[in-house]
């Protein structure tokens, strides 16, 4: 039981510690591979730990589509068709963006859902209006709460003023009972503006004048719906609502003669008076703030328009840019940071350019294989050196310096860019990369720095398509290109960069190198001739005559080699 558990924990901690990573790193692909047999347990959890890597080293994720095929675990073209039938998915390539052709077919609605858009001018409106509207709403509830106030107090004072004047010169005509006396007194008293009656009783409660006539020599009647009572002194406040609804404050006080009382007068402020020029201030306000809040609708959607136009452009620029429309410029006359931005993009939409067009150029140097993993990863150790199994292919043509001589340079140029172009092309076709041209000759490598495990065989058929579009060609006149020799040879080569800092090549290294150059140096006319260990790999696959052993400049021994005649239909 002992051993059971050691041998449990023992193979079940690496499996653990696998899917906690593939649950961490979201690497859903490396287990569909895994699942479907393309990659093992190990090379998953290798290829984890070289992006692990790779992200603490240059500060993002490479895809672990790339990393497996540039592991040499898995061949692209497998990669992709496991993607593609698990996701239901179309991708060409490892460098498409896998991710996205799963959100898009795949995602739930609302990640399908577009990012919700605001335009600026509706942005700036709507803070413009809000701004606004709290501004209205400080003014109208702080402000003219304020002056609401200082009204108040403004019109209690004149109340308290009329109040003192009446009290005073009330006394001696209240005495003689003097109506007419009493009555001037208070005449007047309702074209102060925001009082509503002025009253003069006796002791008995009797109106001895009075604002209105008519209630002269009646009872004063008792004030209707009293509240807020309040004494100070001899001044008695209180607000009471008259028979016609208006709301009220009563100032009264007794008039006193010599400690004697001989009488009392009211003083009515009204209140609503007040609330009604509040209202008034309350609607000009309004007014205003709504005036303003137009004016400044008006603005936002101005200033928004100009600052949002140059905006779309720029994103129309952007979008062109995305395609490789790197020529695109934007065209955008001002001087402000918006100006400067332009400016900005428009450099470096040139400096795209450029770098596309150098892109372009050496991706006609070193091949687009080669290309995508340089700009995928510049300081790939692949780069600076390193020992991998490989088939070269040499080609060149029989009889060419006779030829070059005998010809105007013009026709040299034109067989020659002919013969490139054929043999060029279809290496690239079979996964291979144009390590050089030299003079006449073309060198070709298979294996790296793009793993094929079939490197040898997609060599061979290289070199017979090359020899069969030559014949093709040369039915219509070139009859040179017939003339051209292909060796092959496998076997472990170095690659990597050689040169200077100014001047930098990719290229390949090795015995193998030299064989192929060599084999392709004794082969005739149209023929194609292998070494051994292409034989021995492919023997099954071809129909081959051997050659006498032969001395072959730096090799001691005699070389045996091998004349391809075309592949095995039966293997």
């Amino acid at each position: 039981m002992k051993n059971f558990r050691k041998w449990h924990v023992r193979n079940w901690l690496p499996w653990f510690r696998r899917r906690l990573s593939l649950s961490r790193r979201n690497m859903i692909i490396g287990e569909v591979l895994r699942q479907r047999g393309v990659i093992t347990d190990q090379q998953l959890e290798h290829a984890l730990d070289v992006q692990k890597s790779k992200f603490t080293e240059q500060g993002r994720v490479m895809p672990i589509g790339t990393i497996i095929v540039s592991l040499g675990y898995a061949e692209e073209a497998a990669v992709v068709a496991a993607i593609n039938d698990h996701y239901k998915i179309s991708v060409t390539t490892l460098s498409d963006n896998i991710r996205e052709h799963v959100k898009s077919l795949r995602g739930s609605f609302v990640e399908r859902l577009p990012a919700p858009r605001m335009p600026i001018w509706l942005q700036l409106s709507i803070t413009t209006m809000v701004l606004i509207v709290l501004t209205a709403v400080f003014l109208n509830f702080f402000i003219l709460n304020r002056q609401q106030e200082q009204l108040y107090d403004k019109t209690l004072k004149i109340g308290l003023v009329s109040l003192n004047y009446f009290d005073s010169n009330a006394r001696i005509p209240l005495l003689e009972d003097d109506l007419l006396q009493l009555n001037t007194l208070v005449r007047d008293a309702t074209k102060v503006e925001g009082i509503l009656y002025a009253v003069i009783t006796n002791t008995n409660n009797m109106i001895k004048a009075h604002t209105d006539l008519t209630r002269i020599g009646t009872p004063l009647r008792e004030f209707e719906n009293v509240e807020n009572v309040t004494k100070k002194g001899r001044t008695l406040y209180f607000n009471h609502t008259l028979p016609s609804g208006e709301y009220v404050l009563n100032i009264s006080r007794p008039i006193m003669f010599k400690d004697k009382t001989l009488g009392r007068v009211h003083v009515g402020v009204s209140i609503n008076f007040i609330k009604h020029l509040i209202l008034k201030e309350r609607i000009i306000i309004s007014l205003i703030t709504l005036s303003v809040v137009l004016a400044g609708l008006l603005l936002a959607v101005i200033l928004g328009i100009y600052y949002s136009n140059p905006i779309q452009k720029l994103v129309l620029a952007t979008t062109e840019i995305s395609r490789g429309n790197y020529r695109h410029r934007v065209v955008l006359n001002r001087r402000d940071e918006l100006g400067n931005l332009a400016r900005a993009f428009n450099k470096m939409s040139e400096e795209l350019w450029r770098n596309s067009l150098m892109q372009e150029s050496f991706g006609k140097y070193v091949g687009n294989d080669v290309l995508e993993m340089i700009m995928a990863d510049p300081q790939k150790q692949w780069l600076k050196g390193r020992r991998n199994d490989a088939t070269i292919l040499f080609a060149d043509i029989r009889g060419f310096t006779f030829f070059s001589e005998q010809n105007e340079p013009e026709q040299v140029i034109d067989l020659l860019n002919e013969y490139f172009e054929i043999a060029a092309g279809v290496i690239l076709d079979h996964g291979g990369y144009v390590d050089k041209f030299m003079g006449d000759a073309v060198l070709g490598v298979f294996g790296i720095p793009v793993f094929h495990s079939n490197h040898v065989e997609r060599a061979l058929q290289a070199a017979l398509t090359i020899q069969e579009h030559l014949r093709k060609v040369a039915k219509r006149g070139n009859t040179l290109l017939t003339a051209v020799g292909i060796g092959i040879d496998t076997g472990v080569i170095v690659s990597g960069n050689i040169g200077s800092q100014d001047k930098m090549e990719y290229t390949v290294i090795g015995s193998s190198v030299n064989a192929a150059s060599r084999l392709s140096g004794i082969a005739g006319p149209g023929e194609t001739i292998i070494s051994t260990h292409v034989y021995e790999r492919l023997r099954h696959q071809i129909s081959a005559e051997k050659l006498p052993a032969r001395h072959i400049k730096g090799w001691t021994e005699p070389v045996e080699t091998y004349k391809v005649l075309g592949l095995n239909r039966n293997a």
